[in-house]
């Protein structure tokens, strides 16, 4: 008997179904963002990172262009299982020598490489208009700026983003989640905190005043405590953000670096799932604050995944991962903290859900207890390395990416 065929036995005892555990991991798709690549820089622009944004470190081989891009995401996909899309943002249009063109009137065929990257690979993409890091962001603001010039720069951005998340959309086949996070906020405690925010709602409602298909484009909108340089007050609250979503029947995110260090975001899946068709997350490792460390597989990831899986959210959760670690290699953090949120998946779904949920019912407080701490040591690992042989893929990545750093990466 192999390892996989006793752990297969052990859960099935449990009343789990390890096969279609897999079968359900295998098809739930992880948006991939290509910013871990090239430490959000892109490719429009030559400004230094803003909006609370910072990437440390300085380890060999960022990609520069976009062709060097598109090889390291292409390797990460390839050591990474499962069904997969690309998360792009607006800041790495490939625009033409000769065209002038800026944020404000981007068009589909300044993403057409990635288009044809996509359709190579078999994936679709999410898109975010990227409301940062550009010469137009004037004193930390963008949609809730009151310079009404800044305002309808960015306004024209965020519609032009539609129009081309409805493009990935059309050409794909494949639904677009487009995210809208903004920088806005300030150092020290406002004068006017509702007038910002009367700004931003105005601008949100011209953007989204641009007709487009709901069944393939999925607007979301993103929330953030604070970030650097806008420690007292940002515009785009938890508050503001759930509240905007539901006025205007589009998609909540999450980030779960984005709350305060005590709140978690597995606690907030269960009540967004219950009042909304479809919820969305950007996954990373938060250390004290939105520091954007790779994904670990650590509690709070398997909480959040645990809490997808047992409110039945699985098929109504956009999953995305959102991080940037330029201290080690890139390729690494990109397999290590997806293949992280996938393993989290697979915990849950390992999970016997209906029979702690009886024992709950039944008041058996004792045996939910019990039971939950045994699942904490199963064979999960067996399953995973199961999962991964029927991939085609080991556990062993690491020697794969170090040649690659040595015959690639090191020589950039």
């Amino acid at each position: 008997m192999t390892r996989f065929e006793s752990a297969k036995e052990i859960y099935s005892s449990l009343g789990v179904d390890v096969e279609k555990a897999l079968a359900v991991l295998n098809e739930t798709p992880i948006s991939i963002h290509c910013w871990q690549g090239d430490d959000v820089v892109g490719f429009d622009s030559k400004e230094a990172l803003s909006g609370g944004i910072q990437t440390t470190g300085n380890f060999m081989g960022k990609a520069r262009t976009p062709n060097e891009l598109m090889a390291d995401v292409e390797k990460a996909f390839s050591l990474i299982p499962g069904k997969k899309k690309l998360n792009l943002h607006a800041m790495y249009a490939i625009i033409p020598d000769g065209d002038d063109t800026d944020r404000d009137g981007l068009l589909p065929v300044h993403f057409k490489p990635w288009l044809d990257f996509a359709k190579k690979h078999n994936v679709g993409i999410d898109f975010n208009p990227s409301f940062f890091s550009h010469p137009m962001v004037k004193n930390d603001l963008t949609l809730s700026s009151p310079d009404d010039n800044v305002r309808k720069f960015w306004i024209n951005h965020g519609k032009a983003c539609v129009k081309i998340a409805e493009y990935f959309a059309n050409e794909t086949g494949e639904p677009c989640v487009m995210n809208i996070w903004i920088p806005d906020g300030y150092k020290n405690a406002p004068a006017d905190k509702l007038s910002p925010r009367l700004r931003f709602k105005n601008s949100l409602d011209e953007i989204l005043s641009v007709p487009y298909d709901k069944k393939k484009v999925y607007v979301t909108l993103e929330s953030k405590v604070f970030g650097i340089g806008l420690e007292s007050y940002t515009v785009g609250s938890g508050e503001f953000c759930l509240s905007y979503s539901d006025y205007k029947n589009i998609t909540p995110l999450m980030d779960n670096g984005h709350y305060h260090p005590t709140e978690v975001v597995s606690d907030k899946i269960s009540a967004l799932l219950l009042f909304n068709e479809k919820i969305a997350l950007h996954v990373t490792h938060p250390v004290r604050w939105d520091s954007d460390h790779v994904v670990l597989f650590d509690d709070e990831l398997k909480d959040m995944c645990t809490e997808i899986v047992r409110s039945g959210g699985i098929d109504r959760t956009f999953i995305a991962t959102d991080y940037f670690d330029a201290s080690i290699n890139r390729i690494s953090a990109w397999v290590t903290g997806v293949r992280n949120v996938q393993k989290a998946l697979l915990y849950a779904l390992l999970i016997p859900h209906e029979t702690l949920t009886k024992l709950q019912d039944e008041f058996d407080f004792t045996s939910v207890m019990v039971l939950q701490e045994k699942i904490k040591t199963l064979p999960l690992y067996d399953v995973w390395c199961e999962y991964l042989r029927r991939q085609n893929l080991s556990d062993d990545y690491l020697s794969e990416i170090k040649e690659y750093e040595k015959e690639v990466l090191s020589k950039r």
